[in-house]
């Protein structure tokens, strides 16, 4: 079967008009339009609840929705942003909770993109030590990264996602409808995290991204892809919920990305770093003679193709004292995930600190080389 045969048997296979996954034991709903199958949920649980949301223009109108079902208690914006991702603005949602009237038996809706899942499951979480969340996710990143699997939580001055609770929604439904409202440089922040689980999978789902990476986004069948993200990640946390193992290969690039966002005080937003982060994986791969220059060059020919970053302005010695704050740590000793092969993926490999610090060294711009 050549390529081009595996992307539409691929096409065929992923084009239903709704994903549903109830394998982690609460609902993930993939969908074009979202809300009914959202509202219907609410309907069923018969108990009240609160929206918060990101105070976007496309979010808001999504939330303005929900909030005119009967059982809605009220529905606050809170103002997000990397920026925002701390415990101040925790306690900000928490006071807003109270404010509306949350119990300890009401449902939190969250509409938002990745820093709202994070935040807003942090946040009820902690709330009156928890009650039920449930996420609409309206941006590639939630949809397919932060709003499944249950990790929230928020940034310190030392880096980032360093507070947090594994703590699972009761629900999750992704509105793809909302990519349409994105700018490119949005949705670029989701393709990276789309790369690393199509570099984890491999096969059929590898070979479409890179066939449709030359293509504009507006001809992507963005239902389908997502609905593919989410399989690889649920797969891989019904093995392991609280990343004691398995679940570590969903942070394949992460280790570089996190470092290059705190070194860069949030101008490398989450996607650039995380684009960055594969570059950096494979090639500290590559160096360590664990995967092939041939597939080194499918990522990073992949990478490009996307208009995703290649290269940072961020020194590489703050990078690498920033690494020192990675929770992957143990024993005082930086573990990485790294590809054997697109496709075979492996998590706690150790490596010496020069050869980290030389793939920092080539990722760091120059106008002469692209390293």
């Amino acid at each position: 079967m050549d390529a081009q045969e595996r992307h539409r048997v691929l096409n065929d296979a992923l084009n239903d008009e709704v994903f549903v996954s109830n394998d982690l034991g609460y609902p993930v709903v993939v969908a074009d339009d979202v809300l009914p199958h959202a509202e219907r949920f609410l309907t069923e649980r018969s108990q009240a609840f609160v929206v918060l949301f990101d105070g976007e223009t496309h979010v808001r109108r999504l939330a303005r929705r929900l909030a005119r079902h009967p059982r809605c208690m009220g529905v606050r914006a809170v103002t997000l942003g990397e920026a925002r991702k701390r415990l101040a603005t925790v306690e900000e949602v928490h006071e807003a909770l109270l404010a509306l009237g949350a119990a300890r038996d009401t449902l939190v809706v969250g509409v938002g993109g990745g820093v709202a899942s994070d935040l807003f499951g942090f946040a009820a979480a902690t709330y009156m030590r928890g009650v039920p969340y449930a996420h609409v996710a309206t941006t590639l990143v939630a949809m397919v990264d932060a709003a499944v699997g249950g990790k929230t939580g928020v940034d310190l001055r030392a880096g980032k996602n360093l507070v947090g609770a594994f703590s699972d929604p009761v629900a999750v439904f992704s509105h793809v409808d909302a990519l349409q409202t994105l700018e490119y440089r949005h949705l670029r922040e989701g393709l990276a995290e789309i790369l690393k689980a199509a570099i984890i999978e491999g096969n059929e789902f590898f070979e479409a991204i890179e066939n449709l990476s030359p293509h504009p986004f507006w001809r992507w069948p963005w239902q389908a892809i997502v609905a593919e993200a989410v399989r690889v990640k649920i797969m891989i946390v019904m093995d392991d919920r609280l990343e004691q193992g398995m679940r570590e290969l969903l942070n394949l690039g992460h280790t570089f990305a996190h470092a290059f966002e705190t070194a860069s005080g949030y101008r490398v937003t989450h996607g650039a770093g995380v684009a960055l982060g594969l570059r950096a994986a494979s090639l500290l791969a590559l160096r360590t003679g664990r995967f092939s220059e041939r597939e080194y060059l499918r990522v990073l020919g992949t990478v490009a193709l996307l208009g995703m970053p290649l290269q940072t302005r961020v020194d590489p010695d703050a990078a690498y004292r920033a690494m020192q704050s990675d929770k992957k740590r143990r024993d005082g000793k930086l573990r990485f995930v790294l590809p054997r092969a697109i496709g075979d993926v492996e998590y706690g490999v150790e490596v010496p600190e020069r050869t980290v610090r030389s793939v920092l060294a080539q990722l760091r711009y120059t106008p002469e080389s692209l390293g």
